[in-house]
């Protein structure tokens, strides 16, 4: 098994990478232009009751990225006294930094409201296996508190098929599946919407919406207008500067249907690097650290280079190890 903090415990003490302490607010700072990292990494001891779904939904963490961030820790029983790390340290989504995005290898939604200088960034749950979230560009069209449910023929038939017939029509309240709240976007069929079920969200589990905490879809639906632009993305691989050094941040590979991929995981990632071209020609990269972190697939920014002065070393392309090639 690989150590808890594969990279990041070579590079950094943990003192200086994690913060205890309660929980910060879904509201972080914008990075100073040229930067791209927010947040910090925390730990916290578990209780006897807690559970890694308690702890997420109380953190603003989905399920499956606290299970990456604490390998070999019980998710149902972590044990009182537990050291927990919660992943709240990011690096933002390449692009824009503008309305609305979702990076599905994530599981995450970020929110740019105009001229504030801040990013919001929620746990979402995205489309189970044949029933893939969508890579698109769009909109949000309509925003409808109480919304009802109406059940497509192919949701109705599945249900059907378990012995669970549902109503044409599910009104608002606590039975419904769409919460509190619901965000409608341009591609059709597809929506940002609350859930009757706090299991679920961080993970593959809806037809194609993105699910979030009823709490989080209310907070949301009170800052974010109509025509608000949404970009939906699949980046399991960010990179990003932040204090002079370059961070990569690795989550699981999905592929274009949000299904678990068989992408070359060390091809894809040098993708990544080669389209940050600000980046990419100007590195001295460790390469050991990159693998690391490629394998750890843990959801958390580790150092992996600094930018090289005045081009003294050679581009981050040319010097990719073959193995990683």
């Amino acid at each position: 098994m690989l150590p808890r903090f594969p990279a990041v415990a070579r590079r950094l003490s943990l003192a200086a990478l994690l913060v205890a302490g309660p929980a910060i607010a879904l509201e972080l700072p914008l990075p100073p232009p040229g930067e791209d990292v927010v947040g910090q990494v925390r730990v916290i001891k578990a209780k006897y009751e807690d559970t890694f779904a308690d702890i997420g939904t109380a953190n603003d963490l989905g399920y499956l990225e606290m299970i990456a961030a604490n390998p070999g820790v019980d998710p149902w029983l972590p044990g009182a006294g537990t050291e927990i790390v919660l992943p709240t340290r990011y690096v933002l989504p390449p692009g824009p930094r503008e309305g609305i995005v979702i990076n599905l290898a994530e599981y995450r939604l970020y929110y740019y409201p105009k001229g504030q200088g801040v990013v919001y960034t929620y746990p979402l749950g995205i489309g189970r296996e044949g029933w893939g979230s969508p890579i698109a560009n769009t909109r949000i069209t309509a925003k409808t508190p109480n919304p009802t449910w109406t059940p497509p023929a192919s949701i109705r038939a599945e249900h059907a098929a378990d012995g669970d017939i549902l109503p044409t029509v599910v009104p608002a309240g606590p039975d419904n599946p769409l919460g509190p709240f619901k965000f409608t976007l341009g591609v059709p069929g597809y929506l940002i919407h609350g859930s009757n079920k706090k299991f679920g969200i961080g993970m593959r589990t809806s037809h194609g919406c993105f699910r979030m905490l009823n709490n989080n879809v209310v907070a949301l639906s009170k800052m974010v207008p109509v025509g608000t632009p949404v970009r939906i993305i699949n980046e399991p691989y960010k990179f990003g500067v932040s204090g002079g050094k370059v961070y990569l941040e690795a989550h699981t590979p999905l592929d274009d249907h949000g299904n678990p991929s068989v992408v070359d995981k060390h091809t894809a990632v040098i993708n990544a690097l080669l389209k940050r071209e600000d980046l990419a020609n100007n590195l001295r990269m460790n390469w050991d650290t990159v693998r690391d972190v490629v394998a750890a697939e843990d959801g958390m920014p580790v150092e992996i280079a600094v930018p090289a002065n005045g081009g003294a070393s050679a581009a981050a392309a040319s010097s990719i190890p073959p193995e990683l090639q």
